[in-house]
């Protein structure tokens, strides 16, 4: 029998900071996690690297109002209060220090207890990643780093009035049988069910995919097969690296 995986230990968290590089990308079983925390008073923010206006057919301008409005939707639906939407440049993503800044300075502004960030990796179980997914996802590690040394982005502490901040745990979402999961949330009920509202809150985006599967026909599906490995009806699974704790290697050593 497989051996079951862990529930996360969100209890100790406060504050929670997902970083992703475009409008809905949180939206695909996610935001059923996020629902969770909310509905327990942990806070949660959003960081958009991106305003999606590359998404659609229609003119830039037009896609990023139309899909800002669409994520702030999503947002309210499973009670995001904070978001926060950077203007780097959507489809051509770049990875450096000016991306690396901007991040940092919301990890010390909003203070997480974990942050929520984007899968890095070239291949996936779907095809290749989408390159801004990348950018973002190596990025944001980056950036959690910066945040705790003080001589990184030093004016944002000496002009600014910010902070150092180690954040403790850092969270790589995913399904079962893509990535190697640590950790699970129980969105059995509510939580998932608006995870699958958050996702329907996008419908101009959505109706401008070809062939896109309805949100009902597939994100219960997925966070069933998740569920399947934490033990409970529906599961957002992750890939949880705890910072304050030592490397495993050490651990053994001892």
């Amino acid at each position: 029998m497989t051996e079951l995986l862990p529930a996360l230990p969100d209890e100790t968290f406060r504050r929670v900071l997902c970083v992703v590089a475009h409008p809905d990308d949180m939206e695909y079983g996610t935001s059923a996690a996020v629902a969770r925390w909310r509905s327990r008073g942990i806070d949660v923010g959003y960081l958009l690297l991106t305003r999606g206006e590359a998404g659609m057919p229609n003119q830039p301008e037009e896609t990023a109002a139309l899909r800002l409005a669409e994520q702030r939707a999503a947002c309210e639906t499973v009670g995001v209060e904070h978001l926060t939407v950077l203007q780097h440049p959507d489809g051509v993503l770049v990875y450096g220090l000016d991306l690396r800044h901007d991040i940092c300075r919301e990890i010390r502004r909003f203070k997480p207890d974990a942050v929520v960030g984007t899968p890095y990796e070239i291949e996936t179980p779907m095809g290749f990643n989408q390159s801004d997914h990348r950018v973002a996802g190596l990025a944001t590690i980056d950036a959690i780093n910066d945040a705790g040394n003080r001589w990184i982005f030093p004016e944002q502490i000496d002009d600014d009035g910010l902070d150092t901040w180690s954040t403790r745990w850092f969270l790589l979402p995913g399904m079962a049988g893509e990535l190697d999961a640590t950790h699970g949330v129980d969105v059995t009920g509510r939580p998932m069910q608006l995870g699958v509202a958050s996702l329907e809150a996008h419908a101009a985006y959505l109706a401008a995919i070809p062939e896109h599967p309805a949100p009902a026909d597939f994100i219960p599906k997925i966070l069933a097969a998740n569920g399947k490995l934490l033990g409970t009806e529906h599961a957002v699974l992750f890939r949880a690296l705890d910072r304050h704790s030592p490397p495993d290697f050490l651990e053994d050593l001892g």
